[in-house]
Parts: structure tokens; sequence; C-alpha cells
């Protein structure tokens, strides 16, 4: 198999086997992957910028063996910036991809799919992004796209700026951005308030439930993702999976289109979605705000559904 040359920023970075079919249904090479993620690095950098990430590395391909990789190896230029998170027993010097370059060299490696901290290596236990993972538990993408309408309004209700993505996978994600006040505690507690909430207006069709088999088929609000050193997939990061899906940020309109599912958009058609309209999460991190008031907000709608009174969301 044959290596390409490629400069990128200065850097030449040579693609080894770069005609090694990664994705064999579709018959994209490691060299379409390269080509993917210089092409979408203008409109990817920005929300990876600062993260600790996680590489998903699969050398053989989607269909072979796949393994997460944190520490930097030796062999990876200087030119790639480390940043040593603190751990139980040491650190961890975790890949930072702040440039084109960085991007193309992980794609090189046969990373697929990058997964980010939910805090920026400069302020690792404060996490700037509250994440909830809504996650199908049975066929047909609908559910997901009314729990996630439904935590949108809730989320908004309580002072929050609300953004959404589809994963790539079978759910979304929907998140909003943080001022970096509290903790990954706090963030977490209150992720998890917000969930049980939401999950008791309408036990029938969402649960907070992790063992799979007691969810029954409903939407799983799932809120593990809000700790310190968990990931999440970055956006506009290919998945690992038949037709090349991309994890999709969009608009709160696109996801009310029905003909719209969770890897709608991949690798043949995301640039076309891009020319027809910018990035939906620019300007992300300007609408960054605090849990204090939301979850003031959040107890005091707890308290008077325990009274039997009040809609889902207050307004105010």
């Amino acid at each position: 198999m044959a290596d390409k040359k490629i400069v990128v920023g200065g850097h030449t970075i040579v693609i080894g086997n770069a005609d090694k079919i990664l994705f064999p249904e579709d018959g994209f090479t490691k060299w379409d992957m390269v080509e993917y993620y210089r092409r979408i690095a203008p409109v990817m950098l920005p929300h990876m910028q600062g993260r600790p990430v996680t590489m998903l590395r699969l050398p053989d391909g989607i269909n072979g063996e796949s393994f997460y990789h944190k520490e930097t190896p030796d062999y990876f230029p200087s030119w790639i910036k480390r940043a040593p998170m603190p751990k139980e027993d040491g650190v961890t010097n975790y890949v930072v991809c702040d440039n084109t370059a960085t991007l193309v060299y992980l794609a090189d490696q046969a990373c697929i799919t990058p997964h980010l901290w939910l805090s920026r290596y400069d302020k690792p236990d404060n996490p700037d992004l509250l994440i909830f993972d809504l996650d199908p538990s049975g066929p047909g993408f609908e559910p997901v796209r009314q729990a996630a309408l439904v935590l949108k309004e809730l989320l908004a209700g309580l002072g929050l700026a609300v953004f959404v993505k589809t994963t790539g996978s079978r759910g979304v994600h929907v998140v909003s951005p943080l001022d970096r006040s509290a903790d990954f505690d706090s963030v977490r507690t209150f992720a998890e308030e917000v969930a049980q909430f939401l999950a008791g207006l309408d036990p029938k069709n969402l649960t907070v439930e992790q063992r799979k088999e007691k969810r029954r088929g409903r939407v799983f609000i799932d809120t593990l993702r809000n700790s310190y050193a968990a990931t999440a997939v970055a956006p506009y990061a290919l998945r690992a999976r038949n037709g090349a899906p991309v994890a999709t940020p969009i608009t709160w309109e696109e996801l009310k289109d029905p003909k719209l599912g969770p890897q709608s958009y991949n690798l043949r058609n995301i640039f076309g979605r891009l020319e027809a309209g910018k990035d939906p999460w620019v300007g992300i991190w300007s609408k960054a705000g605090s849990i204090d008031q939301p979850w003031k907000k959040l107890k005091e709608l707890v308290a008077r559904q325990g009274r039997g009174s009040g809609n889902i969301v207050s307004k105010g």
C-alpha cells in the first residue's frame, strides 16, 4: 500500500498506507478520511480548542479491532501539543488538537473518532459544557426527537442556552455551554436532577435507568458524561459505522424535520450541508452561563410538581 505526503500548517505529514480501505462497505480509504478532516478543520477546530482528546483508533478499519488511546505516544511529533492531566496515580499526557496539522496527523493514526473532554486543560475540574446523551432503547428516532424537544424546553425555561447535535450513532446530544464557575460534581448533580425531574414527568417514555433490561423501550437520559475525564464525541467527527456518519450540530428546526435521523449527515453530504448554512454552534461560548439560578428554578419546579401544580417549564 502506498504512502502519501501532505503539507499542513508548515508540517509535512506522511500518510502511511493512504489507500487502505477503512470503511469497506463504502470504499472510503484512509486518504479519504485525511482529506475529510483537513477540509472540515475550520469548522471543527473551534469546538476542540484546549480540550484533551481521547483517540478512538481503528488501524484495520471499522470492522477491525478498536481501542481508546489517551496517552500521547512518544513517537508523536514535538509540534503536537500535550496536556498533562492529573489522575489518581499520576498524569496522562493527552493530545490537544488546536490546529489542522494535528487533526490530519490523528487521522493518519487511524483515529476515526476523536472524543473530547467537557473541560479544557487550563481548568480541568470545571466543565464548560453540560451534556445530556439521549439514547433510544428501541428502534426509531421519533422518541429521541420528542425527548430532545422537551428537554430543550425545560433547560431554556431554566435560563440556559441549549444546543443539539446528532451523534452519528443512535441518538442526540443536548448541551448547554457553561461559564466554568461550577465543578464537575456540581454539574453532574444538577444534570442528574434535571434528568430525574424530566423522567418523572413522562415515565412511560423517558428513564434514567442505567440497566438496559429495565428501560423497557424508553429513551435513556444519560448524564454520566458530566464527569472529570469523561468524554463525548467531537462535533463533526466521523463515526466508525457503515456510511461514515458524522456527529453533526443541527438547529432545533432541523431536529423537528421527520426525515432527519441520527445518521443523516455523513462524509458524502456534510460539506453540502455546510455550504447551505453556517455551523449552528457558531458563537456557542458567548452564551455560556452559570447553573446557579437554573438550579434554584429547578428546585422550585420540583417543589411545585410535588404539590401537583404548574406546567413543565416556568418561562420566568
